[in-house]
């Protein structure tokens, strides 16, 4: 179901150009982008087809259609999108039942955001039913808002997500930390004014203008963002 941008809340961060967080799921918090590679090679071999290891860097960080709907065409396999979609989250469903790791440093910025009040939400590329899933491993008391792939009209690589994220929270989007990994991801954050900070999981990330690149979480706390916005000014 798609949702239109709710109305928004007054909470915002005191004391600091910093007004929220905005966090990315899969390969971001969650260590689960080698979870969907891993499922579209089971599903497809099961079809009779062979996943070329370098469309890896074609599907990751996207929405679902755009995935499956690249790589029906690329193997020509004899399905529909709307069957893979419903394989690819049963598929996921299924490893994340059991074992979920957390990237790391997640833990630690979540509980830190959590701590000083800083308004936090979750952005991702996949469907609610997945995100539900994935919250009861990483908390859903550390998000005030989270937004599913399925819930807009367009998502990542549009601005879309994170725009109707950043309205929910009641805060300009100039003035969100955007935490991605993939470039669809902040393709979208960038899109929509956000400042990222490029934490890369499967694929390079070259620095740009208002674009940071690290190369972990545990390199991110609440100083390393206001000080991005500081930077801002």
């Amino acid at each position: 179901m798609t949702s239109t941008i709710p109305a928004p809340v007054t909470r915002t961060a005191e004391g600091s150009a910093l007004q929220a967080v905005l966090l990315d799921m899969d390969g971001t918090l969650v260590d689960t982008e080698g979870f969907w590679w891993d499922v579209e090679v089971e599903i497809f071999a099961g079809l009779g087809h062979t996943l070329d290891d370098s469309w890896r860097h074609v599907v990751v960080g996207g929405p679902m259609t755009r995935s499956a709907g690249f790589l029906i065409e690329a193997t020509g396999a004899d399905i529909t999108l709307a069957e893979l979609t419903v394989l690819l989250n049963q598929g996921f469903e299924d490893r994340i039942g059991r074992t979920l790791p957390l990237m790391p440093g997640a833990a630690r910025l979540l509980a830190e955001l959590a701590e000083y009040e800083i308004p936090t939400a979750l952005v991702s590329a996949s469907h609610r039913r997945i995100i539900d899933r994935v919250l009861t491993s990483l908390g859903p008391q550390y998000f005030a808002l989270t937004v599913a792939g399925d819930e807009v009209a367009r998502t990542k690589p549009h601005p879309d997500p994170y725009l109707f994220a950043a309205a929910g929270l009641g805060v300009d989007p100039a003035r969100c930390a955007v935490v991605e990994d993939t470039a669809t991801g902040i393709a979208a954050a960038e899109a929509a004014g956000c400042h990222v900070v490029a934490v890369p999981s499967v694929q390079p990330i070259t620095p740009a203008a208002r674009r940071t690149v690290v190369t972990s979480l545990e390199e991110v706390d609440l100083a390393f963002l206001r000080g991005l916005m500081t930077e801002m000014r």
